[in-house]
This record gives structure tokens, C-alpha cells and sequence, in this order.
């Protein structure tokens, strides 16, 4: 998809490859042979992408890594990686050890470093061949320096090694936050080949502007912080999906509805950006902690195939196939597809091919898409009052002009490719989440801290710094920790930096 400003100058679809980057090298092209640009015009290219999540939940493309926990003697009666499902463990695992560090959440040391221990763990990790390690620490999101000073020694004596400091990625919380760095460690070396190809696929076309990638929380990074840290490109999908709803409709608060071939995605706008999450999220069967977005999926997509009787709709799907199955196109296959045209809420295809259906089938099939996107949409809402929904996806014919529980259903222009126009117009983002003791010091002096490092981490993920501001600052006291605790948590937005 091609966006000057607001204007949307071309767009183009095409099939997921195995290999991606041919996949969107076919998209890019198509697109560039709609309109008559020369690639050196072209300012950034942004890009979404599932291809790191699809690797940890296939098992597929994975690093074998080494976990270095710095917690002992206060975290040994939960080994690293013990929650994570089996086939996934064995397929990573190469060295787990929990050696002595980490601090309390105002500063004091739980057990200073070990050298000697780290000196064995190096020796450890070159003898298994590992080429990624996540490091995990007691509470370094609040005090990051044994993370940093263990990341500094082993880079020095294992100059080859990717390392993932935990602090980087997950919120508080040790176990979630140290799944987190770890799937992180074994994307790296995937995410790194990944990049690379695409960038040789983009330069091949004649482009040569600056790549970046759409993470989780709406926003961009480049493509060095991407390959370095390919764990915030999850759940960016449906993200880009919302943000493209508020800039297509306007709105800044609302419910949207992503409808694809298979599944639909339904989150809530605040401020024009996806509500995040409020509890650990799991990705392939590993819980972690680090920002998500709260998105409800559903079975229903407009490849979602209808049984007989019109009472039960998915979760199977035709998917991509839809264009071969579906009754409207020539294929045998009722689909959900077919019931919108059957009842006349879009023209697609060839509606005669469905003028067949019995219309008690129709209506009733109807009736439970309705009721399942209604009950959708109760479920993201916070208030009993009629919320607006905007509508996007390829299958969003799928959805009424009117749904119980919305005050209106919005249907904006190129709704079909509102996921690719949030990753086109997304801004760049940082973000601190710690705890701080207020006994040593004031309020505002650890606000002023917090913000001053969210700002930065905005800027190193490519963010011009004339424009960062502070969008999000959330401070709650801690009644059941010393030291008059507080966690803070802030959020820092820029418009892309302009190289």
C-alpha cells in the first residue's frame, strides 16, 4: 500500500510465501506498477509481520540458547523455562542456570555477582555452541545493573554472542519477564537473516529508503532495533488493523472489528491507540509480560465454513482458499461469504450461484453471525451504553449496518487494507515500567527519571526527538512493599525521525 499524507495512491495483496520477503517483494511491486513513482520518491517502507510468531508457534526456525538467571539462593525452586511446553523447551534449550545476583525493588543486593560462576557459564555456553543467551535478573526493571555488568562479560569473552537483557523486553515480574527475554534470544538469529533478506529484496527493487517494522503497541521500530529485539513485533497484526481504523474513521475511541478469512479480531481504541492487555499473555504456550494488546479473537472470517443446518459457523475455514471453495466463485463449499450474499449485504462473485438457498438457511446463519459479533463486542466494552464500531478486514462484509450493542457501524474507505495503512502511519514509542522506592527520594524526581528514559528509548527506536512527548504516565502505589514503593509506568511517542 503506497500513502502520501492521507491519500492512499495505490495498494496491492498478495499470497504469504515461505520465504517472506518474495511475498512482500511481489506486494511491493504490484504496487509500484499502479502508479507512475520512481522508488527513489519513496520516503520509508513499513512493514508488519506475523513470520516471528508463526516460527514459536510452529517450533520452527528456533535458536538453541542459553538462560542465565541471576537471582540464586532466592529463585531456585522454579527453574528457568519450567512453565513452557515441552517440545518447545527441548527444541531451545541448550544451557539453563540460576547463578548468584539480582536486588530488591529499592536497590539492595539480593547476592553480589559471582565471577568465578559467570566464568564457568561462559565456559559452559562455548562448549554447547550456543549463539543466543537471555539474561534474567531480580527485579531489573527497577535497578538493571547486575543484567548489564553479566551482558558486558560475557559479550567480552564471547564476542559472537547475541544477548537479551530481560530489563529491554518484560515488565515486572521474573518468570514472565525472563519468557519473554528468552523467546526474544531464540528469534534473534532468525529475525537477523529475516531483515537482512528483506532489505536486499527492497534494495533489488530500487528502494534504498529506511526500513521499519510495527510492533505490538501501535507504533514502528527500525529494522536494527527489530532484529534485535523481534519479540515486540507480536500480536502487531491486529494493532496495525486498529490503528488503521482511527486514522480511516477518525475516531479515537472505539471498538474495531478486523474480519479476515478465518478469524476476527476485535480490541478497543483509547486515544487512538490499541487498549494494551492488563494480565500475561501467552504466545505459543509461553506466558509473558511484556506490552500486548488486548484482542479477543473469534472463529469467524469470511472463508468460515456453515454447517447445513446454518447454526454453527467455524471455527474451520476455507482461509486463502476462498476464491477455489466458496459457492459464489464455483467451488462446493458453504461459507459465510456466501450467506452475506445470499442476503444481499455485498456483491461478490457470482450471487447466483447462491440464489439457490433456502432462506430459513440464510436467516439463520444470519442470526449467529449477529449474535456472535454482538457478543464480541459486549465483551471489549466497559460500559453498558452503545459504543461506535468500526469495521475493517476483507471480511467485514460479514457485519450488519447495525449490531446490538453499537451506536453505529462504521465502514471507512480501503477498510480491505487498514492493517498495512496502521503500519504506514504508525509514530515510534517507548516505554518504562518499574518500581521505585520514594524513601530516598521525591516523586517528581522519579517521574522526571522515568520520563526522561522513556523518551530516549523512543529515540534510539528511531523516533525524532523534536517531537517526542509523554503520552501515558500510570503511578501506583505499592501497600504491600517497604520503603513507600511505587510502580511507574510511562509511555513516550514520536513522529518517524526523517534520515
Amino acid at each position: 500500500m503506497l500513502l502520501d499524507g492521507a491519500d492512499v495512491l495505490a495498494w496491492a495483496k498478495h499470497p504469504t510465501t515461505a520465504d517472506v520477503s518474495s511475498g512482500i517483494v511481489g506486494a511491493v511491486r504490484s504496487v509500484l506498477d499502479q502508479v507512475r513513482i520512481a522508488p527513489g520518491e519513496i520516503g520509508a517502507v513499513m512493514l508488519g509481520t506475523t513470520h516471528f510468531t508463526n516460527a514459536v508457534v510452529q517450533r520452527q526456525n528456533l535458536a538453541r540458547i542459553a538462560v542465565l538467571r541471576l537471582g540464586w539462593p532466592a529463585t531456585t525452586s522454579i527453574p528457568p523455562l519450567e512453565d513452557w511446553p515441552d517440545d518447545l523447551r527441548d527444541a531451545v534449550a541448550g544451557y539453563l542456570t540460576i547463578l548468584p545476583g539480582g536486588h530488591q525493588f529499592d536497590g539492595r543486593e539480593i547476592s553480589p555477582l559471582d565471577w568465578t560462576a559467570l566464568t564457568a557459564a561462559v565456559d559452559r555456553i562455548a562448549q554447547e555452541g550456543v549463539q543466543s543467551v537471555a539474561i534474567s535478573a531480580v527485579f531489573s526493571p527497577a535497578v538493571s545493573t547486575h543484567e548489564d555488568a553479566a551482558a558486558g562479560f560475557l559479550a567480552e569473552r564471547l564476542p559472537h554472542l547475541r544477548i537479551t537483557r530481560s530489563h529491554e523486553i518484560g515488565r515486572i515480574g521474573l518468570l514472565e519477564r525472563e519468557n519473554a527475554a528468552a523467546l526474544n534470544a531464540c528469534l534473534v538469529p532468525l529475525a537477523e537473516a529475516t531483515i537482512a533478506a528483506i532489505q536486499t529484496a527492497l534494495a533489488a527493487l530500487g528502494l534504498d529508503a529506511p526500513l521499519y517494522l510495527s510492533q505490538n503497541d501501535g507504533t514502528l521500530m527500525t529494522a536494527e532495533f527489530a532484529a534485535r529485539y523481534p519479540v515486540l513485533t507480536f500480536a502487531s497484526g491486529p494493532t496495525n488493523s486498529m490503528r488503521g481504523a482511527a486514522f480511516l474513521s477518525g475516531l479515537h475511541n472505539a471498538v474495531v472489528l478486523d474480519v479476515g478469512g478465518t478469524t476476527t479480531d476485535a480490541g478497543v481504541l483509547v486515544h487512538g491507540f490499541p487498549r494494551e492487555a492488563s494480565f500475561a499473555v501467552s504466545v505459543g504456550g509461553v506466558r509473558t509480560n511484556f506490552r500486548m494488546p488486548d484482542v479477543v479473537s473469534i472463529g469467524l472470517g469470511g472463508g468460515s465454513i456453515v454447517s447445513p443446518d446454518g447454526t454453527r459457523i467455524g471455527p474451520q475455514s476455507v482461509g486463502f482458499r476462498l476464491t477455489e471453495e466458496a459457492l459464489v466463485f464455483g467451488g462446493p463449499t458453504l461459507t459465510a461469504t456466501d450467506i452475506a450474499i445470499a442476503a444481499g449485504r455485498a456483491r461478490l462473485g457470482a450471487p447466483e450461484r447462491v440464489a439457490h438457498l433456502p432462506r430459513e438457511l440464510v436467516q439463520r446463519a444470519l442470526a449467529t453471525i449477529d449474535q456472535r459479533l454482538s457478543e464480541l463486542v459486549d465483551m471489549l466494552k466497559t460500559t453498558a451504553a452503545p459504543v461506535p464500531v468500526v469495521v475493517v478486514g476483507g471480511g467485514s462484509l460479514l457485519v450488519p449496518d447495525q449490531l446490538e450493542g453499537a451506536s453505529e457501524v462504521i465502514r471507512p474507505p480501503h477498510a480491505a487494507v487498514a492493517n498495512a495503512i496502521g503500519a504506514a502511519i504508525a509514530q515510534v514509542s517507548g516505554e518504562i515500567d518499574r518500581i521505585v522506592s520514594l524513601e530516598h527520594q521525591t516523586r517528581e524526581r522519579a517521574l522526571e527519571a522515568a520520563r526522561a528514559d522513556a523518551c530516549r528509548l523512543a529515540i534510539e527506536a528511531g523516533a525524532d526527538p523534536d517531537s517526542v512527548q509523554i503520552v501515558e504516565v500510570e503511578e501506583v502505589p505499592l501497600a504491600y512493599l517497604p520503603s513507600n514503593a511505587v510502580r511507574l509506568r510511562v509511555k513516550a511517542v514520536g513522529d518517524l525521525r526523517e534520515d
